[in-house]
C-alpha cells in the first residue's frame, strides 16, 4: 500500500502542475488556411489535416471537394501541419500565428515519386481522444515493450481487468472485444488466455469506444474496445522486425516481423508472430461455511500454485487492387496456433471454526489447451462519386478451442482416498457474416450513413468426464454433456451528421433481430432438453456538440445498447473449476439493455472532463445453486436485476515543458446495484482508477514513468475486488542511423499489481489473492528496413462487430 501511495503523489504533483500550467493561455487568436493539391493539380479531396503544438494534437479536420480546409482562433504560436492521403506521400510543414501570410498551398507528391524524406519533427502521444473513443498508440509508449495486449489494456484509462479474465470500460463490464473491426468470438478465461499470448508488438493502436455508433453492433453493454493491428501501405518493400526478451520469476520472448510491398495498383502485406512465455498464478483462498443461523461450522484453506507454458504462432496476409482509381478490392487471411500447457498444484485443509486441521486434500491439475482459429475475408469498396461510396465485406471464421482437464486429489487422513478424474472439452465455432455500408457526403459538412448486416453463429460443444473407479475410467454421465447451438442476426442502420456552425450532430438509429436455437443431448441419466428464443429492439445513440469558442467545446452523447448471454453461460451442465467450485449455464438468462448519457467538456487538448450516467436492466450476475455433492459451490449467471452508474471521468493531455509529456486520466464511478440474488440486496460502492503515463527526453534517450492504481471495486452482487496498481519505467534510444529502436523496461516495479478480494456465497464467503508474473524486465529491439516506414489503417471486416460475447462470460 506504501507504494500505491507514492503513485498518488506523484499524480498529486502532476495536477498542481497542471493548474498551474492551465492558467496562463497564450493570449491572441488567429487562423490558418489551407488549399491541399495533388502533384497533378487535381484537388486531394478528403485529405487529413491536423494541426499540433508542441508534439500534442490540436485540431484535425477533412478537406472539402476543393481540396481546402481553414482552422479558425487558434492561440498565438507555432503550429506543426500534417497531411495525410492515401497514395501520396506525408506533408509536415510548421506555420506560425498571427502572421502576415495565414494560408498555404500544399502540393501532395504521389507515392511512386522518389523523394528526399521528409522529417517529422511532431511525435505521436501514448493517448488521444477523438469524438466518442479514446485512442492508445501502443508504440508511443515505451513501457509497452514485450508486453502482451492484456497487460496494454490492464495499464489503459478506464479499463479493469478482473481474475476471470473479465474486461470492464468506465465502471461497467461487458466490453465487445474486437481485433482488426472482428470480434474475438471468446470472454472469461478464453479471452483471458488469447490476449495474454498476443505480443503488443503487432497492435498499432487500441480504441476504448464507450458509446459507439449506429454503424457499429449494438452488442457490448460497455461499449467496444478494437485493437488494430499493423498494416503498412507505404510505396515499394518496407518492412520492420521486433525481438524482445523478458524476465521476471519466468522466462518470456515476443517477436514479430511485419513487410508491406506496394506497387502500381496492388499492395500486399504480411505480418507473422511468434511469442512464447511461461507464467504463474499464485492463489490463497479461504472459504467459510456457515449454518442457518449464520454461526461458524468449518474453514477451508485452498493454497494453490498455476505454472504452465504458451507458444503463439499468428499469421496475417493479404492484399488490395486498384481495379480503377474509383474501385478497390481486397482479401485478408490470417490465422492463429496457441498450445497452452498448465500444471497445477493446490492443497485443501479442512478445519474446524477454531482452526484445527481435520483432514488435507492435495490436487493435482495437469490442463492442456490447443486454440486454433483461422478467418478469410473479402472487400471492396467503390466510389460512387466525389460524395457516394459504397462497400461490402464478407467473412468465414473458425474457431477450434480444445481442452484436457486431468484431476488427481488425494487425501491425506488415517481414512483417505485416490481421487482421479479426467475431462476432455473440444469447442468448435463457425461464423459467417456479411454486411454493406453506403455513404453520402453533403456538400456542405453533413453525411449520410447506411448500411445492413447478417451473421450466422454455429456452435459445438462437447464436454466428457470419466471417474477412475475400479481399475477402468468410468464415464461420468452427470457432468458429460453435448451442447450444439445456431445463432443469426440481421441489423439495419442508418446515421446522419451535420455541422451548423458552431454546432455539430450524429443521430443513428440500428435495429437488430436476434434468434437462437439450442439443444442439450442428452445421455442415460440426464434429460435431451431443446430452447430458443427469438427477439429484436431498436437501439438509438447519438451526440450534438458546441464549440463555445477556439478553446471549449461541449458534447452530450446517447446510446443504447445490449448484452446477449453468452453460449456458455447458456448450457446447463457442469464445468469443473476444482473439486469443490463447479460452474454451470442458465438457458432461461435473458439480455441485459444499458443507456448511458454522458456530457463532456474539451479544453484545448489540455483537459477533457465527462459526467455520465448509465443504467442496465436485467443485469448479469452470478448466481449460487444448492448441489447434491456436499461442500461444492455451484454457481451460474443470471439476471438479477438493475444497476446505476453515475461517472466522472477527467483526463489531461500536456507538455509542462519541452522535456516533459504527460498523460493522466482519473475515472470515478459511484455504482449502485439493486435486486433479488436469494433474497433483495442493494449494493453501492464508489471505485476510483488513475492512470498516468510521463515521458522525459534527456538528449537521444525518451525514458518513461507510467503506472495506475484502481481503489476497491465491483463488478459483481458476490464479489469484491480490493485495491491494486503498479508502476512501471523504461528508456529507449533510437539507434544504426534511427533505423533501429533499442527499448529497456521493468513493468510492476514494486510487485504490487496482485488481484485481491471477497466472495459472499451462500452461507459461506471466500477470501483471495492472487498473483502473478508481473514484475518483469525486459530489452526489446526494433529494426525498421525499406522506404520510409508508416503505420497504416487495416479495414474491418463484415464480423466486426459480432461475437465478442460466445465464449462465456
Amino acid at each position: 500500500m506504501t507504494d500505491l501511495i507514492k503513485v498518488l503523489c506523484v499524480l498529486a504533483c502532476q495536477l498542481i502542475c497542471l493548474t498551474t500550467y492551465s492558467q496562463n493561455p497564450t493570449a491572441g487568436t488567429s487562423g490558418l488556411s489551407f488549399t491541399v493539391l495533388k502533384d497533378d493539380g487535381g484537388a486531394a479531396v478528403g485529405a487529413t489535416v491536423k494541426l499540433l503544438k508542441r508534439g500534442a494534437p490540436v485540431k484535425a479536420a477533412i478537406t472539402d471537394d476543393a481540396g481546402n480546409i481553414s482552422f479558425i482562433n487558434l492561440h498565438k504560436g507555432q503550429y506543426t501541419c500534417t497531411v495525410s492521403f492515401t497514395g501520396y506521400l506525408p506533408y509536415t510543414g510548421v506555420y506560425n500565428t498571427p502572421s502576415a501570410v495565414n494560408s498555404d498551398t500544399i502540393i501532395l507528391q504521389n507515392a511512386k515519386t522518389q523523394l528526399q524524406q521528409v522529417t517529422v519533427t511532431a511525435k505521436t502521444p501514448a493517448i488521444e481522444h477523438a469524438q466518442g473513443k479514446v485512442i492508445i498508440n501502443v508504440d508511443a509508449s515505451v513501457t509497452n515493450a514485450g508486453t502482451t495486449v492484456l497487460e496494454v489494456l490492464e495499464k489503459s484509462p478506464g479499463v479493469n481487468v478482473d481474475r476471470n479474465g473479465g474486461i470492464s470500460l468506465q465502471g461497467k463490464p461487458g466490453v465487445l472485444i474486437m481485433i482488426d473491426g472482428k470480434p474475438t468470438y471468446l470472454s472469461g478465461a478464453d479471452l483471458n488466455n488469447l490476449l495474454s499470448s498476443m505480443s503488443s508488438s503487432e497492435v498499432s493502436k487500441i480504441e476504448l469506444m464507450p458509446n459507439p455508433s449506429a454503424r457499429y453492433d449494438a452488442a457490448g453493454n460497455a461499449g467496444i474496445i478494437n485493437i488494430k493491428t499493423k498494416k503498412n501501405k507505404q510505396q515499394g518493400f518496407n518492412g520492420t522486425f521486433t525481438a524482445s526478451a523478458g524476465h521476471g520469476v519466468y522466462p518470456k520472448s515476443n517477436n514479430s516481423i511485419i513487410l508491406n510491398y506496394r506497387a502500381g495498383k496492388v499492395n500486399s502485406f504480411l505480418n507473422y508472430t511468434m511469442n512464447y512465455g511461461e507464467y504463474l498464478t499464485d492463489l490463497y483462498a479461504l472459504r467459510k461455511y456457515y449454518d442457518s443461523d449464520n454461526n461458524l461450522v468449518s474453514m477451508l484453506d485452498q493454497p494453490a500454485y498455476f505454472a504452465g507454458t504458451f507458444f503463439n504462432n499468428a499469421v496475417k496476409t493479404g492484399f488490395d487492387y486498384s481495379i480503377t482509381p474509383k474501385t478497390t478490392i481486397g482479401m485478408v487471411l490470417s490465422g492463429t496456433i496457441v498450445p497452452r500447457s498448465g500444471n497445477n498444484r493446490s492443497t485443501a485443509t479442512w478445519l474446524s471454526p477454531s482452526g484445527i486441521a481435520d483432514s488435507v486434500i492435495n490436487t493435482h491439475n495437469i490442463n492442456d489447451t490447443y486454440f486454433k482459429n483461422g478467418t478469410i475475408n473479402l472487400n471492396g469498396r467503390h466510389a460512387i462519386s466525389a460524395q457516394q461510396d459504397i462497400a461490402f465485406d464478407a467473412d468465414y471464421l473458425h474457431y477450434t478451442i480444445n481442452s484436457e482437464q486431468n484431476f488427481t486429489n488425494n487425501r491425506a487422513a488415517p481414512v483417505g482416498y485416490n481421487e482421479q478424474s479426467r475431462g476432455n472439452i473440444p469447442t468448435t465455432i463457425r461464423i459467417a457474416s456479411g454486411k454493406i455500408d453506403y455513404t453520402l457526403r453533403a456538400k456542405k459538412e453533413g453525411s449520410l450513413q447506411l448500411g445492413w448486416k447478417s451473421s450466422f453463429t454455429k456452435t459445438d460443444n462437447l464436454a466428457s468426464y470419466q471417474n477412475f473407479a475400479g481399475g477402468t475410467w468410468q464415464e461420468d454421465l452427470r457432468k458429460s454433456n453435448h451442447f450444439l447451438y445456431d445463432e443469426n442476426i440481421h441489423a439495419l442502420y442508418a446515421s446522419a451528421e451535420k455541422k451548423y456552425g458552431k454546432l455539430s450532430a450524429q443521430a443513428g438509429l440500428r435495429y437488430e433481430h436476434t434468434g437462437y436455437r439450442a439443444h442439450q443431448l442428452g445421455n442415460t441419466v440426464q434429460a435431451d432438453s431443446a430452447f430458443k428464443r427469438d427477439y429484436g429492439g431498436l437501439f438509438p445513440s447519438g451526440y450534438l456538440s458546441y464549440q463555445a469558442d477556439s478553446v471549449n467545446s461541449f458534447t452530450l452523447t446517447v446510446s443504447r445498447r445490449i448484452d446477449r448471454p453468452a453460449f456458455q453461460n447458456l448450457n446447463p451442465f457442469y464445468f469443473i473449476i476444482n473439486k469443490y467450485t463447479y460452474q454451470t449455464g442458465n438457458p432461461y438468462i435473458l439480455p441485459q439493455y444499458s443507456w448511458t448519457f454522458k456530457l463532456s467538456h474539451q479544453f484545448k487538448e489540455l483537459l477533457n472532463t465527462a459526467v455520465s450516467y448509465s443504467r442496465i436492466t436485467n443485469y448479469f450476475s452470478q448466481l449460487f445453486l444448492a448441489d447434491s455433492e456436499k461442500d461444492v459451490l455451484l454457481y451460474t449467471y443470471g439476471n438479477v436485476g438493475s444497476t446505476y452508474v453515475v461517472g466522472l471521468t477527467e483526463s489531461i493531455t500536456t507538455i509542462p515543458f519541452k522535456w516533459w509529456n504527460v498523460n493522466a486520466t482519473a475515472v470515478y464511478n459511484y455504482k449502485k446495484l439493486s435486486g433479488f440474488n436469494g433474497s433483495s440486496y442493494t449494493t453501492t460502492i464508489n471505485q476510483l482508477s488513475i492512470n498516468a503515463n510521463n515521458q522525459f527526453i534527456i538528449g537521444n534517450y525518451t525514458a518513461e514513468l507510467s503506472g495506475f492504481y484502481t481503489t476497491r471495486a465491483r463488478n459483481d452482487v458476490a464479489e469484491l475486488l480490493y485495491p491494486t496498481g503498479q508502476l512501471s519505467a523504461g528508456v529507449s534510444r533510437q539507434i544504426l542511423k534511427k533505423k533501429a529502436t533499442l527499448k529497456f523496461t521493468v513493468r510492476d516495479i514494486f510487485y504490487t499489481n496482485a488481484m485481491e478480494g471477497f466472495t459472499t456465497f451462500p452461507n459461506a464467503t471466500e477470501y483471495f489473492k492472487m498473483m502473478r508474473d508481473t514484475r518483469v524486465y525486459t530489452i526489446a529491439f526494433t529494426y525498421r528496413f525499406g522506404n520510409a516506414y508508416k503505420t497504416g489503417k487495416r479495414g474491418s471486416g463484415s464480423a466486426a462487430d459480432e461475437m465478442g460475447r460466445v465464449g462465456g462470460g
